[in-house]
């Protein structure tokens, strides 16, 4: 039995497809833009249109721009000398965020994971490599996520630049500002101890 009309049921199916849209969320969500004035769901039709249309990917460091190279990689005051690496355009936005890094980036679209069949070659691999082995970039962060996919991006980013003289290094981990002890995992206090600073 069809509950909604053909166009309803089209809109309900193509936002279920988004991730962490339920069928409920994406009923309420179709229901929502059926009530919105005319002008303003073709105000978010237009935006999701020219979303598409302009923004691609920097040739540079692969962030989302909608001019190439990308602002970062177009901005004369970063440091060129320092290169982070990350897994998607949303991690350089958090990164950007915290107003605490003024290095370049280089976005790997991915990670890898043999599970879901993403090798080095699916991802902008090569690219990195060759960003770095030209000899203006002395350090290389690896802000890959701190899971197992994560960080078999990272061992295989610095098994590749073993040999070059970069300094190579990773995101800390452990215990979060404002943790405590008693609720942290086995595995974050592990990390925690392993990744201590002198202070």
């Amino acid at each position: 039995m069809r509950l909604y009309p053909q166009s309803m049921t089209r809109l309900i199916e193509e936002l279920g497809k988004m991730p962490g849209i339920g069928q409920k969320t994406a009923e309420r969500l179709a229901n929502y833009i059926l009530r919105l004035p005319a002008e303003d769901a073709m105000a978010l039709a237009q935006a999701i249109q020219d979303l598409k249309k302009s923004v691609r990917n920097c040739s540079i460091c692969f962030n989302i721009t909608e001019t190439d190279p990308c602002h970062i990689c177009q901005d004369a005051n970063r440091d060129r000398t320092v290169v982070c690496v990350v897994e998607q355009p949303a991690d350089v936005i958090t990164i950007e965020k915290t107003g605490q890094y003024n290095g370049l980036y280089h976005v790997l679209l991915g990670h890898i994971s043999p599970l879901e069949s993403i090798d080095p070659e699916d991802l902008t691999m090569e690219k990195l490599l060759s960003r770095v082995k030209d000899g203006t970039v002395k350090e290389v962060i690896i802000a890959t996520n701190l899971n197992m996919e994560g960080d078999a991006t990272a061992l295989y980013i610095s098994k590749q630049l073993e040999g070059y003289e970069k300094k190579v290094t990773r995101l800390a981990r452990g215990m979060p500002s404002g943790g405590q002890l008693e609720y942290a995992s086995v595995a974050v206090i592990a990390d925690s101890l392993q990744g201590r600073r002198i202070i």
